[in-house]
């Protein structure tokens, strides 16, 4: 259903950061023609460079705005992205991205480049902007929606549930104020949609082609093949969502399943002696407490400023659950949020929580203010649920009482991330929101080989969700994968990597019904800091320390790889990361910089992606006064200069080089 956060429930991507760019992940052409017959419709067409550096051309087609209604002669641009075979073609191969509310054409170059390169070898590679979105008209209301999620969600006590009433009615009003042209509104629904589809494949001539859908994207595809299943040739599902249960089945069983991912994720710590020890005590009972403190008041805490100095802020329960669920969605980001907690339990700083928070709220970490993502729009992602789920009730107010009535026995057997079922609460006050409460059927597709693939810790689509619907399948094979993100194809995973790759080149299915394929919960737990440099028995242990932190600082973990960026230290200063002209290093500059109490370095330094060295240059002020040059190269350490009066030259090999792993920006929070 969903791939968007929102103060409840965050079911994507991003992270959010969907793309940090177009050139953040680019794909290389191979030097040989592409297919003729599909440039030479595209250039009949219009088509244009999608985006600079883009290797897709984009052709906009004003479609009908009601497909539904032959009497109503207004159009809307949907807008498509091409990419033609490199060789001899086989057919199409469209990718519904996930949302609603998510740029298909924006995603085209750094989803293709995780593709065996065999398909688009042979395949046009198609995306597109769902109507309404960026390029098919770009409907947003992000003020509307930077206020909402910061709201409060909970609704266990009538007050609680006075307040959701209220915030979701004032999101409806204003979001839909905010748009540009509200009249297409009731027009951007999935069964509305899936005909642009159909409408842009009669324009390619292809009488049959190939559908992969992701997350809502499977509630895309799904809806196609209902209407259209004769013009596919194999359709695969990522991600899957059960049409068949309406918006409160479907939240309830996500609501649980974010709980399980959560509650796993922190158990998982509990088995690890440096992550247990970092807790203090049981993770689980961690997260509790934290939780009950923030139920009682918000903590106020010194946030330090990218530009230096400090903020009074404050953080509140809503905020946990929000990082928590935003969290939730790939392997990566549960340890980030796990090693957060540990440092709010282990070191009392709720730095790296908010810093967390500020990042899948996508605010400016300085101002606060909300940093506009030109590739998301919840005027979309709220103009779709509510036209593709009906919510029962007469009046506005009579819709919300029967949503918070049917929320109360999950607020009360769901222990953590229970608010999650308020997703789709602003429907009740959606002036657009449809009143037909009937769920379509399981498709069967006979004729149609299907590929449904799913994870085993996914919180957003939980894996029971594709095991319904291929058990209803007439040609259908199931990939699960053990542990693994939200969506798992082109993720890294050579399993179902490969087993997909077979299935749209050589047209060969699996070997079996069900295949499994490895996978994890959460990557390998970082050890936090310690808050004190009497902790470190000597510089170089210091520096090396500061080495991880670098690394594992949400900022820089979660940066997009080449805008320049800067961070305040925990304990005051600022790190400034940038990206040199050949792309090689990752240049850091330090000013009066803390990551731990009494080790403040002021210097500069970088780290070379091509040979995997670390380098920093600084001088120390606190517990040693220095000036060093540290040196990492793969697993051997050279430190150089003078430390109160002594010189110092030595080499030592890594005794840390499991932290000392930096992240590749190209793939971090690409699932969100």
């Amino acid at each position: 259903m969903k791939t968007k956060l929102t103060p409840f429930m965050r079911l994507s991507l991003t992270i959010v950061i969907l793309l940090t760019s177009i050139a953040a992940a680019p794909f290389s052409q191979p030097n040989r023609p592409q297919s003729t017959a599909t440039q030479d419709l595209l250039d009949a067409l219009g088509g244009v460079p999608c985006f600079d550096g883009s290797l897709f051309t984009c052709v906009t087609i004003e479609m009908p705005l009601d497909h539904f209604n032959p009497a109503d002669t207004r159009t809307i641009p949907v807008t498509f992205a091409v990419l033609p075979a490199y060789s001899t073609r086989k057919g199409m191969f469209v990718t519904a991205t996930g949302g609603p509310g998510f740029s298909g054409v924006a995603s085209a170059d750094p989803y293709t480049s995780a593709f065996d390169p065999s398909i688009p070898e042979i395949f046009d590679i198609v995306f597109f902007d769902q109507r309404g979105l960026l390029l098919s008209g770009d409907q947003t209301c992000p003020f509307a929606a930077g206020v909402f999620y910061q709201q409060d969600s909970s609704g266990i006590t009538p007050e609680q549930e006075a307040a959701l009433k209220q915030t979701a009615e004032t999101f409806s009003t204003n979001c839909v104020n905010e748009v540009s042209n509200p009249d297409l509104l009731p027009y951007l629904g999935t069964k509305q949609a899936v005909e642009d589809l159909e409408l842009f494949r009669q324009m390619t001539g292809d009488d049959k082609f190939w559908l992969y859908g992701e997350s809502y994207g499977t509630q895309y595809a799904q809806t196609y093949a209902a209407a259209h299943g004769e013009h596919l040739a194999g359709l695969i599902l990522d991600g899957t969502v059960d049409l068949t249960y309406d918006g409160i089945g479907f939240y309830t069983r996500q609501a649980q399943a974010f709980n399980d991912v959560l509650t796993a994720s922190l158990a998982a710590c509990n088995d690890d002696p440096a992550c247990n020890e970092d807790l203090l005590e049981d993770a689980i009972a961690a997260y509790d407490t934290l939780a009950s403190q923030l139920s009682q008041h918000p903590i106020s805490f010194r946030f330090p400023l990218p530009l230096g100095g400090f903020a009074k802020r404050q953080f509140t329960l809503s905020n946990l659950e929000y990082v928590a669920a935003s969290q939730m969605y790939t392997e990566s980001d549960r340890m980030m949020f796990v090693r957060a907690l540990a440092a709010y339990t282990s070191n009392n700083t709720i730095v790296p929580l908010a810093r967390l928070l500020y990042i899948d709220l996508g605010l400016d970490p300085q101002t606060l203010d909300l940093i506009l993502d030109p590739y998301y729009s919840d005027a979309v992602f709220f103009g779709v649920e509510c036209q593709d789920y009906g919510y029962p009730g007469n009046t506005p107010d009579e819709k919300a009482e029967l949503y918070l009535d049917a929320a109360d026995p999950v607020e009360a057997s769901i222990p953590r991330l229970a608010s999650i079922i308020y997703g789709d609460f602003p429907c009740a006050y959606w002036p657009f929101a449809i009143s037909d409460l009937t769920r379509p059927d399981y498709l069967t597709l006979e004729g149609v080989p299907m590929i449904v693939l799913g994870a085993t810790a996914d919180p957003a689509t939980p894996v029971g969700n594709g095991i319904n619907v291929f058990q209803h399948l007439a040609d259908g094979y199931l990939i699960t994968q053990q542990g693994g993100p939200h969506v798992i194809f082109g993720r890294g995973n050579e399993c179902p990597d490969a087993l997909v790759t077979d299935f749209l080149v050589n047209d060969v299915v699996p070997s079996q019904r069900e295949t499994i394929c490895d996978g994890f919960l959460m990557d390998d737990y970082v050890p936090i800091s310690p808050r004190l440099a009497g902790a470190f028995k000597t510089p170089r242990n210091a520096l090396s320390a500061v080495e991880t932190e670098i690394y594992y600082l949400p900022e820089y973990f979660y940066w997009d790889g080449f805008t320049p960026t800067a961070a305040g230290c925990t304990y005051g200063g600022t790190l400034d990361f940038d990206i040199n002209a050949a792309g090689t290093r990752n240049i850091f500059t330090l000013e009066k910089c803390a990551f731990t109490k009494n080790f403040i370095m002021t210097g500069s330094g970088f780290y070379n992606i091509e040979n995997d060295r670390f380098v920093l240059e600084v001088r120390t002020t606190g517990r040693w006064k220095c000036n060093l040059k540290y040196a990492r190269t793969g697993e051997k350490i050279n430190i150089t200069g003078k430390c109160d009066g002594r010189s110092i030259n030595e080499n030592h090999n890594d005794d840390d080089q499991e932290k000392h792993k930096a992240p590749d920006h190209k793939e971090t929070k690409e699932d969100h």
